[in-house]
């Protein structure tokens, strides 16, 4: 048996066009394979965000897309000056040791950007405490 190689978490749409702009454009993302009625993205190392047109997407629920940086308060300025709302600004939470925001995407999927504060986070394939 081989280990896994990739991560793709796939969410629906209604309008591919303006999601794919979206995730293009504003947020930067690498597209990786254009599947006609699906495009899938790059989010980091051999993690890949979906998006599928479908007729009968209903408005997300219960989904939240975090994606993790050291630079929150650059992203906040960033996406911001591009015309993105935020639910919330900037803000630490202590109860989970991270620095946050929350956005929409346009077909209402929750964004959080995210810092992780606690010195255990292995985000990067690292040991706690190693490099």
């Amino acid at each position: 048996m081989t280990g896994i190689d990739a991560q793709i978490t796939f969410c629906y749409t209604l309008d591919l066009a303006g999601t794919a702009r979206f995730y293009e454009d504003v947020l930067g993302l690498r597209l990786a394979l254009d599947q006609g009625g699906c495009r899938i993205y790059r989010v980091a190392g051999s993690a890949y965000l979906g998006f599928c047109e479908r007729e009968d997407a209903a408005r997300p629920a219960g989904v939240l897309l975090t994606l993790v940086t050291d630079d929150v308060d650059g992203w906040h300025e960033r996406l911001a000056s591009a015309g993105v709302t935020f639910d919330r600004p900037p803000a630490h939470n202590p109860e989970y040791a991270i620095y946050h925001c929350f956005c929409r995407d346009p077909n209402g999927y929750v964004i959080e950007i995210q810092r992780f504060d606690d010195p255990a986070w292995d985000g990067c394939g690292r040991e706690a405490g190693g490099e």
